[in-house]
């Protein structure tokens, strides 16, 4: 996708807010650009109209929701919560029911993709599986085992051939869509630590993404970690490239806040957009390709848990523990009158 017009990640300002209340903890704009989907902490999905500015709930979930995707053409939604379940909506229902639902996994259901073709939905939890569904019935495609830890994050590649999924301990996994035949495993070992002090490990996959041209693998998470009991370490992205599978890069931020990358974007202008949140505050970090520091960074409001890149390629979608979701738009500001 070509660089919008105006873009200029130094210049990135918060233009709106909505106030839920509740801690959230996902966030999603639809393929239109006009709603957000986000998940909170009151066991509810919420849909977002910006146009508007109203939002209404998702009648019938009752868990935490941290994964959210969309059908390619964006009338339906579906989301994955911590009850195991996976749930299809209309986007743009009056009021938003339960279209279809299934029990897919044993415990959290972390996160979901669907392939660009749109005919199939990617699943991934605490039961260690990886699993394909049918977008237009929610039937079982195929499981895929192999990961040894609870799988945090999946992703189709963008030319929908292979998805990648990655686990606890930062092991990436690579599987053939067409078969499920298990590709390249390698691991992003600066995103985990075996704490000996708690007995605990820390780290994980928080987030995944690829370049728009598929060339760039990229995944978050927290790295530096000092004390697992309390998570405290340090935001960080590793890159890789995709066609030999090595580390190209590690983004880490210059002032070392105690925070998690919760999510991130590979924006088409070349550069990596990290949100944090954590003990040390919200953030939104700006990454030149190759460079260790950000070369911009904005102080949030609060933590920042998730983050969505818009349609557009100029706006952020950024969900936060104080119940607020903030939109950003990475633009000079628009002079009024």
């Amino acid at each position: 996708m070509a660089v919008p017009a105006g873009f200029n990640a130094t210049k990135t300002h918060v233009v709106q807010e909505l106030k839920h209340g509740n801690p959230l903890i996902s966030c999603r704009f639809d393929p239109s650009g006009r709603y957000v989907f986000y998940g909170a902490q009151d066991y509810q999905v919420w849909r977002w109209d910006m146009k508007q500015n109203k939002k209404v709930a998702l009648q019938g979930t009752d868990a935490w929701v941290r994964g959210i995707a969309f059908s390619p053409d964006g009338s339906q939604v579906i989301t994955a919560g911590f009850d195991g379940r996976l749930v299809w909506w209309s986007t743009a229902a009056d009021t938003p029911k339960p279209l279809r639902s299934i029990e897919a996994h044993r415990g959290w259901v972390r996160a979901i993709a669907v392939s660009p073709d749109g005919t199939l939905l990617a699943s991934v939890g605490n039961d260690k599986l990886v699993k394909l569904w049918k977008m237009a019935d929610g039937s079982p495609v195929r499981t895929m085992p192999g990961h040894q830890h609870h799988v945090y994050n999946v992703a189709f590649h963008p030319d929908g051939s292979r998805l990648i999924s990655g686990d606890l301990k930062c092991h990436l996994f690579e599987w053939e869509t067409a078969s499920g035949k298990p590709g390249r495993r390698y691991q992003a070992k600066s995103l985990y630590k075996y704490d000996g002090g708690f007995k605990a490990d820390i780290g994980g996959i928080r987030a995944i993404d690829f370049s728009d041209d598929g060339k760039q693998l990229a995944v978050s998470g927290i790295t530096n970690v000092t004390n697992a009991f309390a998570c405290v370490g340090n935001p960080s992205v590793v890159i890789f490239d995709w066609k030999s599978g090595k580390e190209t890069a590690k983004h880490v931020a210059k002032a070392k806040p105690k925070a998690v990358a919760w999510g991130l974007a590979l924006h088409p202008a070349g550069v990596t957009i990290g949100a944090a949140g954590g003990p040390g505050g919200g953030f939104l970090y700006f990454w030149k390709k190759g460079e260790a520091n950000e070369f911009h960074q904005i102080k949030m409001k609060d933590s920042a848990r998730d983050l969505h890149l818009s349609p557009d390629r100029l706006h952020l979608a950024t969900a936060h523990y104080d119940g607020v979701v903030r939109i950003s738009r990475m633009t000079e500001k628009v002079k009024k009158g």
